[in-house]
């Protein structure tokens, strides 16, 4: 029988523990199979020819169940344990975050003149890949046992990607099970993949091979159609691979938008998609429990609707409590992942609000889990309503405004929020954070491309645009103002799901010449226009309007040479 171990009163109660691999009565350890005897099986077949993965030498683990990978996660790997509420809980090692900086794109004639090269995409030689490549399956050919998770990306079927996991470790296995898109029986029997990603996991580069910056690498080939990861082991990093591939793939090959955002579905079939990065309220402003969830991170925008990329949801769980996020906290069960969460050894109960390992703590599950998620999660509506959300510390940009055309690419191009005084040592005013498209670490084309093909849909579909703050008014944090209450947030967003802000009278404000309502049902007209509503006086509050407005300006240079006039015109006046 299982015998239990003696676990350390830490917060990742078996980090140091050597597993002995003891099994329940009955059930065999997966890498004891004769491999003398058994009918070699196409992925054991197709894993050898194109990568010289020996199954002779290694168990590999078909697409197995969620408790068989809940057993060897719990058996042969260290830092996994059962949460009291049923989830696997995984360390993920050093790496609790992405790691961008070890990003790299083959560089090769099919795809170069596609790609936007930078600092968002690296070039990696094609000689630099396949020993890069080799040095992954070498890896994977010593594990006594390595697992394949076959699976889709886009929920409709017109456009979807056949993704094949290959991996050493069972907590990878899971996650990737639940993010993509679960095939049926009979679509994994004669499953094809179109990409396919080699996952070494902790197994280092070579940090001395040439245009290696660390021991991590993260490297996509368009033109081999696979990913390779090596030095982390932070999940996270196979999740975005395959949402890089689809703002390459997308866009070039079916003239289909890519987008990082959620989106949510009325009873009437009204659609909404919410862009916004981290601390925004992307994830919290879509989960309305009055609105079907399409998807909380990443969609395509096609010819006939909207559809989400992902089969599961990935969301942050630092601070997380059922009061005020119910729909995630009773998702976290039996099939879940947590990542680097601490848990009481005793009870399993795990503490949300402990950032010991990292900050960044985070669940996948599969998106059933959510109640009022729209199965399957594709729609037919083209959008009504685009919301651009952006957490403004200084307390200068409105509460929300209506963008015209030049300004939705002006905006969604900057991807701006603010990084706020005394969350970061050194830290002493708000400081403005851009990434283009509120997603830049995953784009493969210039954002000038996603942006006018964003607003071309806009216009096709004669849907609106609005630019949402969920940050300070009354004035700037520094100046002792406060977050904008999120009734008052969720006040305004009912009423552009009304239609009824789109009805109102609108005025320009300053600097950024924005469209402004001087109402909107169920929120204070004081509360609308900063210039109003500063409370800190009007020296400074235009004092900090030219700054944010220089900001802007500054920023938007490094995408000047490929932006529209229209999109240049559209920014601050200072």
């Amino acid at each position: 029988m299982l015998t239990r171990l003696r676990r350390p009163s830490t917060v990742i109660p078996n980090l140091n523990v050597n597993k002995t691999p003891l099994h329940p009565a009955g059930v065999q350890p997966h890498f004891e199979k004769d491999h003398g005897e058994h009918e070699v099986t196409e992925i054991e077949e197709t894993l050898y020819e194109k990568a010289h993965i020996d199954y002779s030498r290694v168990a590999i683990i078909e697409n197995p169940s969620v408790a068989a990978l809940y057993e060897d996660a719990l058996v042969y790997e260290t830092g996994t344990a059962i949460t009291s509420s049923g989830a696997l809980t995984a360390y993920s090692g050093a790496k609790t975050g992405r790691s961008p900086l070890d990003k790299r794109i083959v560089k090769e004639p099919e795809t170069e003149n596609e790609i936007w090269w930078g600092p968002v995409n690296k070039p990696m030689t094609p000689d630099v890949w396949k020993i890069n490549r080799e040095r992954a399956v070498d890896y994977l050919n010593t594990r006594n046992r390595i697992y394949v998770i076959d699976g889709f990306a886009g929920w409709d079927e017109k456009y979807r990607i056949r993704v094949r996991v290959v991996c050493a470790r069972a907590y990878h296995a899971l996650f990737m099970r639940n993010m993509l898109i679960r095939p049926t029986r009979e679509e994994l029997q004669h499953f094809t993949p179109d990409y396919i990603i080699y996952n070494a996991g902790k197994f280092p580069a070579n940090r001395f091979t040439e245009g290696m910056t660390s021991g991590t690498s993260v490297a996509i080939n368009f033109a081999e159609k696979e990913m390779v990861i090596l030095g982390t082991e932070y999940a996270g990093e196979m999740k975005k691979g395959v949402f890089t591939v689809l703002f390459y793939e997308m866009p070039i090959k079916h003239n289909v938008l890519t987008l990082h955002s959620s989106a949510n579905e009325g009873k009437d079939g009204e659609v909404t998609l919410f862009f916004g990065l981290s601390g925004t309220g992307k994830t919290t402003l879509s989960a309305d429990p009055s609105r079907y969830l399409i998807g909380d991170d990443e969609h395509c925008w096609s010819d006939t609707g909207v559809f989400n990329i992902e089969g599961g949801c990935y969301a942050k769980c630092i601070g997380l409590s059922g009061e005020k996020e119910p729909d995630i906290f009773n998702a976290i069960r039996f099939g879940s992942v947590l990542e680097n969460v601490v848990f009481d050894p005793e009870t399993r109960v795990v503490d949300y609000d402990d950032a010991t390992l990292t900050e960044n703590t985070r669940c996948a599950y599969p998106i059933e889990f959510i109640p009022n998620a729209k199965i399957p999660c594709v729609t037919e509506k083209h959008p009504t309503n685009i919301v651009l959300l952006t957490c403004d510390a200084r307390g200068v940009l409105p509460a929300i405004s209506k963008l015209d055309r030049g300004q939705t690419m002006f905006h969604f191009i900057s991807g701006y929020t603010s990084k706020m005084a005394g969350t970061e040592d050194g830290v002493t005013e708000p400081e403005a954070t851009f990434s283009a498209c509120f997603g830049q670490p995953f784009l493969a084309l210039h954002p000038m491309r996603y942006a006018r093909m964003l607003a071309d849909k806009i216009e096709q579909h004669n849907a609106n645009a609005w630019l949402l703050n969920t940050g300070w008014v009354g004035a700037g944090y520094t100046q002792g103002g406060k977050r904008c209450p999120l009734k008052y947030t969720r006040a305004i967003l009912d009423a552009i799901h009304s239609g009824e802000l789109a009805k109102v009278e609108f005025e320009t404000y300053d600097v950024f010449n924005l469209q402004v309502p001087k109402s909107c049902p169920g929120v204070p007209s004081e509360l609308l226009n900063p210039k109003t509503a500063w409370e800190a006086g009007a020296d400074k509050f235009t004092d900090e309007v030219t700054k944010l407005g220089k900001l802007f300006k500054e920023n938007f240079k490094k995408y000047e040479s490929e932006a529209t006039e229209e999109a240049i015109n559209a920014g601050p006046v200072v």
